[in-house]
């Protein structure tokens, strides 16, 4: 999941597993965890927290790619699986679900659900769901998530037709599931927001049914109330929620307040319930103080902050020199004095959590191997001055700040100038889409806890690299087929090595949350992959 605020991560490390992808990624709750048991004031609840960002991109779960967007989809849909107020994966909108013993069918029997119109929640509108993020037209950057469905990925090239796609409603409370290979981590995939519902009414009915509270039908735990442009986001809770009664907020209000300075200062005044990660943001200046006082609470997510180099302009179609600016970096600089408390150096580009190569690729602010990779990168391209280079990055103060830190490395290391350009969120993210960057900010978040979901950003529609590798990709096909986790492992770990080398990205940091919150917040989830889910939350004043 690409997260294109400014991001914050990785301090307590996550237990390190063996091979990703064997099991359900743990959530923290902040608080005692008493659920749906816990007594009530009849008072009213709400919540207002802040969201960073500014405007989210989409609230469309099927177009969603950022955590901004997948926030408020999460609060608004619900999925077949859910986690639970203890971070434990459970059944939602499916009462129950078998796997075939071969791995490769899943079939779920639907509760009793509806959308905020009344009409029930269908096994059918699972299967519409997923069909139109597969489907081309819809142009979806994470169709690729539904690839693992038999005949998902030939549907999305337009090799095979929609009925093709391994998903079937055969009644309306059972969904049949078919996948092209066992897959391990598919429960956690459809837990995703990706794979949520939607209203086929709704959205073939209005092209916008997406912007306005009175056509944004939705099933799950909130409602959308009120969405003042660039100011608020107002949800309300849903009286036709299935598990209404596990919901306890009234009322969920995010705020679009972009200066971090201004949130930690509502947050004191009382104005904000939670500020800082992972919608929000800490002021840098602050987290010394934060920390020592002990309200400022952290937790590694799987996710990497990283520079993308566009491979089609130059210098940076060539691969010694973009290896030659990620090895000037000196990461553990900016971890220490830029990103405290938030970070610990990136010498790969997969996080702990599910690391091939715990060592790392990088050799951390190596500047004579640098320059000799410039000079022969240079030499092999033919150019005796390097043309102007930009960084590009999306309006925050750890953005800035970083940037600023690597222009100086890249200064003393080299002997150039590097421009530094700031754009607004969404500008930013459609000038990567559409290759309009020298360098750029981005980062990767794990949809789930499997190496795969890292490796599969530099392929498809997420690449905004654009950097292309055969080997590469046979690699990842590769693995999709190999059912022994060993060979798995070692087929990742030569794909990663490509990666590594081939360097279309420039690992910086990993992440860790870090954020505080009023002591009568109770509940929220926030899980190992960086989603925050308030369905659980509580908040008595």
């Amino acid at each position: 999941m690409q997260k294109w605020k400014k991001l914050s991560f990785c301090a307590v490390l996550l237990t390190s597993l063996a091979f990703a992808g064997c099991g359900t990624p743990q959530a923290s709750t902040t608080g005692e965890t008493t659920g749906a048991k816990q007594e009530q004031s009849s008072a009213p609840q709400t919540m207002q927290v802040n969201l960073n960002s500014g405007e989210p991109s989409t609230i469309d779960p099927g177009l969603a790619e950022d955590i901004p967007s997948m926030s408020v989809a999460r609060a608004a849909f619900d999925g077949l699986l859910r986690l639970n107020e203890k971070g434990e994966l459970k059944e939602a909108v499916a009462e129950k679900y078998e796997v075939s013993a071969d791995g490769l069918t899943y079939t779920f029997h639907l509760r009793d659900s509806k959308w905020t119109n009344g009409d029930p929640v269908t096994a059918h509108d699972f299967e519409y769901a997923w069909k139109r993020v597969l489907d081309p037209k819809t142009a979806s950057g994470y169709a690729y998530q539904m690839y693992y469905l038999k005949n998902g990925q030939a549907f999305n090239a337009n090799k095979a037709k929609a009925e093709d796609v391994g998903v079937k409603a055969t009644d309306d409370k059972t969904l049949v599931v078919t996948l092209e290979n066992p897959a391990p981590f598919f429960p956690e995939l459809v837990a995703s927001v990706t794979y949520f519902p939607v209203n086929k009414k709704a959205v073939e009915g209005n092209k916008e049914w997406a912007s306005k509270p009175e056509t944004y039908m939705t099933n799950g735990p909130f409602t959308l109330k009120n969405w003042e442009h660039k100011s608020k986001i107002e949800f309300e809770k849903s009286d036709s929620y299935w598990d209404k009664d596990a919901v306890k907020l009234s009322t969920l209000t995010l705020n679009m307040i972009e200066d971090a300075n201004t949130e930690l200062s509502m947050f004191e005044k009382g104005d904000l319930d939670w500020a800082g990660s992972p919608l929000g943001d800490l002021p840098l200046d602050a987290l010394d103080a934060l920390k020592e006082s002990g309200k400022m609470q952290a937790q590694a997510t799987a996710g990497t902050y990283w520079y993308i180099f566009n491979t089609t302009q130059k210098p940076f179609d060539n691969k010694k020199i973009r290896q030659a600016f990620a090895t000037a970096v000196n990461r553990q600089e900016i971890s220490d004095n830029v990103v405290p408390y938030k970070s610990t150096p990136a010498t790969g580009i997969l996080p702990p959590t599910m690391a091939l190569t715990p060592e790392g690729y990088i050799k951390d602010g190596n500047v004579e191997t640098a320059k000799k990779l410039l000079a022969e990168g240079m030499q092999e391209a033919g150019i005796k001055e390097l043309p102007p280079i930009t960084i590009a990055y999306n309006t925050s103060e750890v953005n800035s700040r970083i940037a600023t830190v690597i222009q100086d490395q890249w200064r003393k290391a080299f002997g150039i100038e590097v421009k530094l350009v700031n754009k607004e969120n969404k500008v930013h993210r459609e000038d990567m889409k559409q290759g309009n960057f020298t360098i750029g900010r981005g980062s990767w978040i794990g949809d789930f806890n499997d190496p795969i979901n890292f490796l599969e950003v530099f392929k498809g529609g997420l690449n905004t690299s654009k950097w292309e590798n055969k080997e590469f990709l046979d690699l990842l096909a590769q693995s999709a087929k190999e059912g022994d986790v060993a060979k798995r492992k070692e087929i990742l770990k030569k794909a990663e090595q490509i990666v590594m080398d081939e360097m279309p990205a420039l690992p910086i940091y990993y992440f860790t949350y870090a954020w505080v919150k009023q002591d009568s917040v109770k509940d929220v989830v926030v899980d190992a992959l960086g989603f925050i889910d308030f369905k659980y939350a509580s908040n008595q004043k």
